[in-house]
C-alpha cells in the first residue's frame, strides 16, 4: 500500500500533516489528518486565582486571543455571580467585531486567498500574499492597512491588541473617552468600505470561476452549532447555543449545559480529541453513515441563525441561502460565510461606536471570590469556544476545561480530506494541484492547532519515523 504524505499543511495556524493512504489500483483507500500535539493547557491553570483566567488563557493563541480573553471573562462572571454595566459588555462586544474582522481579514486575504486568487493549480511560490500583491497591489495595500488599523483600534480601546488584559471579571477596566470614540468611526467607516469590497470581489470574480469546486470537493453532510439571541439572530458574543442536525432541525440550550450535549472521542493517531453530539447515536466518521458529527465556524453560524441583525449582512445571508439553502453543507463555503461575517462585524462596530451608552464611566461592578463553577461561550472567528471553571472558596481554580473550535470540526476536517482525496486521486495520478486542492478542504475550517492542541511543558511534541531505502519503518523516536 502506497502512502502520499503532505507535510506540513500550509497556510494554517499550528503543524499539522496529511496521510493519504493508496490501495493497489492507486485509489484512496484512507486518510488521516495528523496532528502531533498534546494539549494540556488546562492542567497549568489549576491553583491560579480565577481572575487572572482572562489574561492567562490570550496566551494560548496570539492570532485570536481576544476570543479567549473574552469567554473567559464571562467564565469568570459566572464564577463571581456578577453581571457587567451595559457600558462594559459593550465595548467587550466591539473589541470582539474588532478583532473578527483583523482575524477574517488575515485568513481571507493570506492563508485562504492565495488558492483562489491566484488559483489552486498555481506554483507554490506565487500561491499565497505575495503572489496575491503583485496580482492585486492596490487592493493588497488596502488589506495590509485596514487590517493594521483594526490592531489599532483595539490598542486605542484595550490598551493593546495580542494578549489582551481588558476584560476583567464584572466588566471592562477602562471606559472610552469621547475623543476615542470620534478618532475611531472613521476607522470603522474604512473597515466597512473594505467589507463591501471583499464580498462584491469575491461574488464577481472569485466564486463563480470555483463553484464547481465549491460543490463538489470536501463536501459532507453535518450538524452545526453556533450562538443566537432569543430572537434567533446571529451573536457572536453572547446568547444560547443552538444545536442543528444535518436535516435542519434545531435544539437550543444554555451553554452552562454543554456537557448534556457535546462528549470528547480519542484516536490514537492524533492529539487532538474529537467532540461530538452524544445525543446523536454515538460517534462514526463514516462519510455513509456519520454520527454525533457536527461542525462550528463560519458556515455553522450562517446555518443556525434565522437572521443576521445588521442590514447589509441580512442580504447577503439571504442571497447565500437562495443559492445554497439551509443548511449548506459545501466546505468550501466556509470562506463565503466568512466574508458576510467581516461585513457583519464592520456594520457592528459602527452600530456600537455611535451608540451613547458607550463611553459611559460605568464599565465593571466588583466581583468578591467564592467556591463557584462558571462556563463562559463566545464565537470565535473559527467557532463555537467554552470556558469552564470550577472555583474553591478562595476563588482559586480547581478545575478547568476549554471546548475549542477547531477540536470540534477535527471529525469534520477528517471528512472533508477524506472526499477530496477520494474526489480528485484516481488510479495513482495526482500532482500538486491535486495536492493543493485536498489542503483546502482544512483551510477552509481556518483551524487554529496552537489553540486545539498544546503541550504540557510547552515543547512542541516531535515523532520521527526512520525508513530504509526499501520502504520498510526500522525505528520510531518520539519525545513523549
Amino acid at each position: 500500500m502506497k502512502e502520499i504524505v503532505i507535510q506540513p499543511v500550509s497556510r494554517i495556524e499550528g503543524g499539522a500533516k496529511i496521510t493519504i493512504q493508496l490501495d493497489d489500483s492507486g485509489n484512496v483507500a484512507d486518510t488521516q489528518v495528523n496532528v502531533l500535539e498534546l494539549r494540556g493547557f488546562e492542567r497549568f491553570c489549576i491553583g491560579r486565582p480565577v481572575e487572572e483566567m482572562p489574561r492567562i488563557t490570550t496566551r494560548i493563541c496570539g492570532v485570536c486571543p481576544w476570543s479567549h480573553h473574552l469567554a473567559s471573562a464571562k467564565a469568570c462572571d459566572a464564577v463571581f455571580g456578577v453581571t457587567p454595566p451595559p457600558a462594559g459588555r459593550k465595548l467587550r462586544e466591539l473589541c470582539n467585531s474588532i478583532a473578527y474582522m483583523e482575524e477574517h481579514i488575515l485568513h481571507f486575504y493570506f492563508l485562504g486567498g492565495g488558492d483562489f486568487v491566484m488559483g489552486p493549480d498555481a506554483a507554490y511560490e506565487v500561491r499565497n500574499v505575495f503572489g496575491i500583491a503583485q496580482k492585486l497591489p492596490d487592493v493588497a495595500r488596502n488589506v495590509v492597512k485596514v487590517r493594521h488599523m483594526c490592531a489599532h483600534m483595539l490598542e486605542i480601546i484595550a490598551g493593546k491588541s495580542i494578549h489582551p488584559a481588558a476584560a476583567v471579571p464584572g466588566g471592562f477596566s477602562k471606559p472610552m473617552t469621547e475623543a476615542e470614540r470620534q478618532k475611531l468611526i472613521p476607522m470603522g467607516k474604512e473597515a466597512l468600505e473594505l467589507a463591501k469590497f471583499s464580498i462584491d470581489y469575491a461574488k464577481k470574480n472569485i466564486f463563480p470561476a470555483y463553484i464547481d469546486a465549491v460543490k463538489t470537493v470536501g463536501v459532507i453532510k453535518t450538524g452545526f452549532l453556533g450562538t443566537v439571541r432569543s430572537d434567533g439572530a446571529m451573536d457572536l458574543y453572547d446568547g444560547k447555543l443552538r444545536m442543528m442536525d444535518p436535516d435542519g432541525k434545531y435544539e437550543d440550550f444554555e451553554a452552562k449545559d454543554y456537557l448534556d450535549y457535546i462528549t470528547e472521542h480519542v484516536e490514537p493517531w492524533s492529539f487532538v480529541k474529537f467532540p461530538y453530539n452524544k445525543k446523536w447515536g454515538g460517534f462514526s466518521m463514516d462519510p455513509d453513515n456519520p454520527k454525533g458529527i457536527y461542525r462550528v465556524n463560519t458556515l455553522a453560524r450562517m446555518n443556525v441563525a434565522d437572521k443576521i441583525s445588521t442590514p447589509l449582512a441580512q442580504a447577503e445571508l439571504e442571497e447565500f441561502r437562495a443559492n445554497f439553502g439551509r443548511p449548506a453543507q459545501a466546505t468550501l463555503l466556509f470562506h463565503w460565510a466568512r466574508l458576510i461575517e467581516i461585513l457583519y462585524n464592520a456594520e457592528k462596530t459602527l452600530e456600537l461606536l455611535n451608540d451613547p451608552e458607550i463611553t459611559s464611566p460605568n464599565t465593571r461592578v466588583a466581583a468578591t471570590p467564592r467556591a463557584a463553577r462558571g462556563v463562559g461561550c463566545t464565537e470565535a472567528p473559527r467557532g463555537t469556544l467554552i470556558h469552564d471553571y470550577t472555583t474553591d472558596e478562595k476563588g482559586l481554580v480547581t478545575a478547568a476545561n476549554l471546548i475549542v473550535a477547531t477540536c470540534q470540526n477535527n471529525a469534520p476536517i477528517n471528512m472533508s480530506v477524506k472526499q477530496a482525496a477520494k474526489l480528485l486521486i484516481k488510479d495513482g495520478k495526482y500532482d500538486q494541484g491535486i495536492l493543493n486542492t485536498v489542503e483546502m478542504t482544512i483551510r477552509a475550517y481556518d483551524p487554529c492547532l496552537s489553540c486545539a492542541s498544546h503541550d504540557l511543558n510547552g515543547q512542541l511534541a516531535c515523532k520521527v519515523d526512520i525508513v530504509g531505502a526499501d520502504g520498510q519503518l526500522i525505528e520510531t523516536l518520539t519525545n513523549q
